[in-house]
């Protein structure tokens, strides 16, 4: 399935967030995400299902931030995902994991972003992106290199 893209006119309430990825295989959650995020400030909002899907939108423009559902219908370790945007650096996008089943993220991984449990309130997700980024491992080992 083709990841969905979508932009129009947002509120102006909120999050300093212009581009958003959505990474999740369920429609109804993803919808109300979107919606969410639109109230919170977002302009553009990209919603894929699945792994490939996300991986063809961040080749094409990366986002401020990604909302990412760790079990997806095509792969059961979303994180990946969080690793390989981790390696881009010190600007790479706010992670947001949004699962019903934390204890599955490896704890190097959860330390990429916040985590947030499903069910959550919309107002717990934008104010996990409203907290300022967390540095990865990489970012961190760098900064102990020298």
């Amino acid at each position: 399935m083709m990841p969905r893209r979508r932009t129009r006119k947002a509120a102006t309430n909120g999050l300093q967030l212009r581009r958003v990825l959505v990474v999740e295989d369920d429609p109804i959650l993803g919808m109300a995400t979107e919606d969410t995020l639109r109230e919170g400030g977002v302009e553009h909002v990209d919603i894929c299902p699945t792994t490939d899907g996300a991986l063809e939108v961040l080749k094409a423009e990366l986002p401020d931030a990604i909302v990412l559902d760790v079990h997806l219908s095509d792969r059961n370790d979303g994180w990946a995902i969080a690793e390989l945007v981790e390696s881009l650096g010190e600007n790479s996008p706010r992670i947001v994991f949004s699962t019903g089943a934390p204890q599955d993220i490896p704890p190097h991984i959860a330390e990429l972003g916040s985590v947030l449990t499903k069910p959550y309130a919309p107002e717990a997700l934008l104010a996990a992106l409203r907290e300022p980024g967390r540095r990865g491992l990489l970012s961190r080992l760098r900064d102990a290199i020298g």
